[in-house]
């Protein structure tokens, strides 16, 4: 794989401080441009880095967050130790 863009290492890090995201968040956060973010999303899709997952405030929506932040657990979810 392609190593990282510097747009898209700066996305990774925002999201790994902010928790979960939109694009338009994240466009904020970072002052990129919509299309760079864009970009640096998919290369973090790529990489595996980040989890997309809907909005439940607005299903037009989707949330991106880095891998490195835990997942609330859900009902339907298997149990996760962490030892």
């Amino acid at each position: 794989m392609k190593p990282l863009p510097p747009s898209s290492k700066i996305v990774l890090r925002i999201l790994g401080r902010g928790g979960a995201m939109t694009h338009k968040d994240i466009v904020n956060k970072t002052h990129c441009s919509p299309r760079t973010v864009r970009f640096a999303l998919k290369r973090l899709k790529e990489h595996e880095l980040i989890i997309e997952k809907m909005n439940m405030r607005d299903m037009r929506q989707i949330l991106y967050l880095s891998r490195s932040i835990p997942l609330q657990k859900s009902p339907m979810a298997g149990s996760v130790s962490g030892s």
